[in-house]
């Protein structure tokens, strides 16, 4: 992609075109996730909104495999999270925002799950969004994935994540400047 692309946030022709495929074989492949939706709409809305189907992409690229998992028929939006199995490859081992990650003195990951969110276009899964991709699959059977932390839980110094164990879901909460292995964050996206 040439750098003035990346800076518009759309995609090549050819990214575009294989983006597209990759989605429709995952939509197509999953329709449990997405009853008495249409993929011509779907890809209607995609088309007509180039900056979000390069977060799609993005999304992709770190590993989250998006889907469409809601229609808010008063807004007409399409709802797409990361439905990885896992907690998405290219987002683990990230504390949880800018502020935990500036108050490490030492080790301190590359990254943070909001500024990655951010860069990305898209918002961190809340618990109750968390809750209802569960409904969907089983995801986050090793991993686990941060989530939107209320601003009085935050102020605090702590942070909120979610998985799944023994076949419930569960939350926890952690120190926000913590990061490990096998913690990232899932996204959503509304097209």
């Amino acid at each position: 992609m040439n750098k003035a692309a990346r800076n518009k946030k759309e995609l090549s022709p050819k990214e575009h075109d294989v983006l597209l495929s990759v989605l429709k074989a995952r939509f197509e492949k999953n329709l449990n996730r997405h009853q008495g939706v249409e993929w011509t709409k779907v890809q209607g809305k995609l088309e007509a909104s180039p900056e979000k189907l390069w977060s799609l992409n993005e999304m992709e690229k770190t590993g989250g495999e998006p889907d469409v998992v809601g229609h808010d028929r008063k807004t007409g939006e399409y709802i797409f999270d990361d439905c990885s199995a896992e907690s998405p490859k290219g987002r683990r081992s990230v504390c949880y925002d800018r502020e935990a990650l500036e108050s490490r003195k030492e080790h301190k990951p590359k990254n943070s799950a909001m500024d990655m969110a951010a860069a990305m276009g898209i918002e961190i899964l809340t618990e109750e969004q968390y809750r209802e991709l569960q409904t969907l699959g089983n995801f986050d059977t090793k991993t686990s994935s941060w989530v939107k932390t209320p601003p009085d839980i935050r102020k605090l110094g702590g942070a909120l994540f979610c998985d799944r164990r023994y076949d419930h879901v569960f939350l926890y909460h952690n120190g926000a400047e913590s990061y490990y292995a096998a913690r990232g964050f899932r996204g959503s996206l509304k097209v």
